[in-house]
């Protein structure tokens, strides 16, 4: 077992469930992504490099796509849930729509991808 499941296992049933699901979508658009840690936080990683994570806090749900540009493409579409550089925060009763998460993994993958080509 890998810390991101480790981490997702000491959650309540329902913010794992939340957490998970991103993070099983990740694995499935990503599938060479691997457990990991980054930036002190358990997470994905994509050719040694951070993918994302997702956080449960005291006051709301964090995914963190450790790219400012990803979370930029879809600042407009998330204009009620709070955003900073990198991270997302969201809530079980306002969780993330499918869609902005594909393109948020897709967006750090290419990104990935594109710094190591140079």
């Amino acid at each position: 077992m890998g810390p991101l499941s480790a981490y997702l296992e000491e959650l309540s049933p329902d913010v794992a469930a939340a957490l998970g699901a991103i993070v099983s979508r990740a694995s499935e658009l990503v599938p060479d992504a691997v457990e990991g840690k980054t930036y002190g936080m358990p997470g994905l990683v994509y050719r040694r490099r951070p993918l994302l994570s997702v956080r449960q806090t005291k006051d709301h749900l964090g995914y963190y796509p450790f790219s400012p540009a990803a979370v930029d493409a879809v600042a407009t579409e998330l204009a009620d849930y709070s955003l900073s550089k990198g991270t997302v925060r969201f809530s079980l009763e306002q969780s993330l729509p499918a869609d902005i998460v594909d393109r948020l993994i897709l967006a750090r993958r290419d990104e990935i991808d594109a710094a190591l080509e140079h």
